[in-house]
């Protein structure tokens, strides 16, 4: 005859009780995240920019913006008048760096190379070189939270950066929705949110710097046709500023002729 069913003691049932919700929950909570909200813009004023600049880097400081331009044989640092958008100061970089983002540090101005795995420190008010740092993989961009550096390099990753050392001290994994976000590129700091250009698309994407979620995208695709851009695959939306004391910010491009002051506008 068959032997008599075995009973599991009571406790294991409600373990797999417990395991049978949790499976069934997780699928909900793993997309449970708030939908990132749509904004558009509005220009409130535009500038000029150097139509010859491959903009890499950008932040604005004490009434000035700072900027990298990028390919090689043309990269340089440069110190630029915003109204005018004339070049004040300027440093080329050796003809085998192709020049990626920058920030300020302090006294200091960090900036990243594209492929080569190295990047430079200058004095901020003179651009004499100061010391270089290495890291794995391509640098893209660089903006910092008043502890950090924050850098990205194309991937939906950001490494956070000891801004003394430049030595890697965590990441994060940007995400909407869980779905990772690649070609994360020039990014700046704003009130405690990082904004990043999406490489080769008019958005830009609104992150919480703890979790990596995505929290907004800005659609700058009017900013397009009033760019003044020449017709190339290149030329495409890079460039974030802000100034936090006037409360403004500015967006540009690759070898765009005009940088933009623009107000967000919630879509609804």
């Amino acid at each position: 005859m068959p032997l008599p069913p075995v009973r599991a003691p009571a406790h294991t049932h409600v373990r797999a009780l417990l395991l049978a919700l949790a499976l069934a929950i997780l699928p909900f909570t793993a997309h449970a995240q708030e939908a990132p909200r749509k904004y558009g813009v509005e220009v409130v004023h535009t500038y000029p920019h150097d139509p010859q600049a491959f903009t890499e880097g950008l932040f604005y400081l004490d009434g000035f913006l700072y900027e990298s331009t990028g390919l090689e044989q043309h990269s340089t640092i440069r110190k630029v008048d915003l109204a005018t958008g004339t070049v004040l100061q300027s440093r080329e970089l050796d003809p085998r760096y192709f020049g990626e983002g920058i920030v300020n540090w302090k006294d200091r101005l960090v900036q990243l190379t594209y492929r080569t795995e190295v990047g430079f420190v200058y004095g901020l008010g003179d651009f004499k070189a100061r010391r270089e740092f290495h890291y794995r993989g391509e640098g893209w961009a660089l903006t910092q939270d008043g502890h950090r550096l924050i850098m990205s390099d194309g991937t939906p990753e950001l490494r956070f950066l000891d801004p003394e050392t430049q030595a890697e001290t965590g990441r994060i994994t940007v995400t909407d929705n869980g779905y990772p976000i690649r070609n994360l590129n020039e990014l700046e700091f704003v009130k405690g949110e990082i904004l990043a250009n999406i490489w080769q698309t008019n958005l830009i994407a609104r992150i919480n710097p703890a979790t990596g979620a995505v929290t907004g995208w800005i659609d700058l695709t009017p900013l397009e046709a009033l760019s003044g851009r020449t017709q190339n695959i290149d030329n495409v939306l890079n460039g974030i500023a802000y100034d936090p004391k006037g409360d403004r910010l500015f967006v540009t491009g690759k070898r765009w002729p005009k940088l933009f002051e623009i107000k967000l506008v919630p879509v609804k």
